[in-house]
């Protein structure tokens, strides 16, 4: 199957140029009878199932995953200032063999570098840095793509705050508010703060310190008003952990989504970095090898709410592959579910999704 929403065998710069590769495929997204809606924020649904940040470089990549059903999807996350990609390649798929835990698997070996295929199960790397361009290009694009949502659809805008030399934590909260007030002012109906990525001095991922979490959250929300706030999270090990980041979300947010990737060590055949660059031996994982961790955070989200009677909602992310996983999540407590990994190369999934539903 050729790839759909992003081609991992070019550069993210020739990508974002190309625009997703299934518009030179001349083939055309199959026509849905909507009879149903759902609710996400307060907004009418199609489909609850998207694309998360990630794979949808600009309005283009918007535009095309819209039309082909993508109902929720993710305008890929931007920054205060240009940051570039790091080097290709970006997108590789690794060997593994079932679930991916960390704690157990260190290491993953990459396979066969330019010769990316969808497989059923694919587990891949996703190491980009998160790339941004300037908010003189993103700005004027996002608001662009935020039209191409048609009826019972929504473009949720990610942004993030940049580490820097030398910077205190005040610092990086400011620059992570300043990025929130960008991207509200492009006129995005949903923001999705993306809080598993580096965190200041290199301690982990923001989403971890659940102190800066807090004061992050905070300054956010003074920066955006009222516009709906998702939170982007890693997998958290511990249960009480993530109760604080539940209270956090239910103050100063609308929806919590989890996961992104898990982080491991990336290796060739000879067990060397297989990325080329600086930090780069850990790497993101995405793909089949992660759908537990992002199950079980879902349920464990999930229980909590009902626990504690909060009113955040759930993205259930990672590892979604078909359309039994997309079940599997929803009947976990997820009231949205989107996939990267498998609709990079799939793009007739959420019509299979849609179809399976209306059967």
């Amino acid at each position: 199957m050729q790839p759909a929403f992003y081609d991992p065998n070019i550069s993210f710069d020739e990508n974002f140029a190309k625009g997703p590769p299934i518009l030179s495929q001349n083939i055309t997204p199959p026509q849905r009878d909507i009879k149903k809606t759902y609710k996400f924020l307060g907004f009418n649904i199609n489909l609850p199932f998207g694309i998360p940040a990630g794979p949808l470089l600009n309005s283009q990549f918007i535009k095309t995953a819209f039309e082909w059903g993508f109902d929720v999807s993710c305008y890929k996350t931007v920054r205060a200032a240009f940051f570039p990609s790091h080097p290709f390649p970006n997108v590789v798929s690794v060997d593994i063999k079932g679930d991916l835990h960390p704690e157990k698997l260190r290491q993953v070996v990459i396979k066969n570098i330019g010769k990316e295929k969808a497989v059923k199960n694919i587990t891949i790397t996703n190491s980009f840095g998160v790339p941004s361009q300037n908010p003189n290009i993103w700005q004027p694009d996002a608001h662009k793509a935020v039209a191409y949502a048609k009826k019972g659809q929504l473009m949720i805008l990610s942004f993030m705050g940049t580490v820097k030399e030398n910077q205190t934590q005040e610092d990086f909260i400011k620059d992570f508010a300043l990025t929130a007030k960008l991207a509200n002012d492009t006129g995005a109906k949903a923001l999705e703060a993306n809080l598993s990525c580096p965190n200041i001095g290199n301690e982990g991922l923001v989403c971890y310190s659940l102190d800066v979490t807090q004061k992050v959250c905070e300054a956010i929300r003074e920066a955006i008003g009222n516009t709906p706030l998702i939170l982007k999270v890693g997998h958290y090990k511990l249960d009480k952990d993530i109760e604080v980041l539940a209270e956090i979300a239910n103050e100063y947010a609308q929806a919590i989504s989890a996961i992104n990737t898990l982080q491991v060590e990336v290796v060739d055949q000879q067990g060397k970095q297989a990325l080329p660059g600086k930090n780069r031996l850990r790497s993101g994982v995405g793909g089949a090898g992660i759908k537990w961790a992002g199950l079980e955070m879902t349920r464990k989200l999930n229980t909590i709410r009902q626990k504690n009677g909060y009113k955040y909602e759930i993205v259930g992310v990672g590892g979604v592959m078909n359309p039994n996983d997309y079940l599997e999540y929803r009947k976990a407590g997820a009231d949205v579910v989107q996939s990267a990994t498998a609709a990079m190369w799939n793009p007739y999934l959420a019509h299979e999704i849609f179809k399976g539903l209306s059967l």
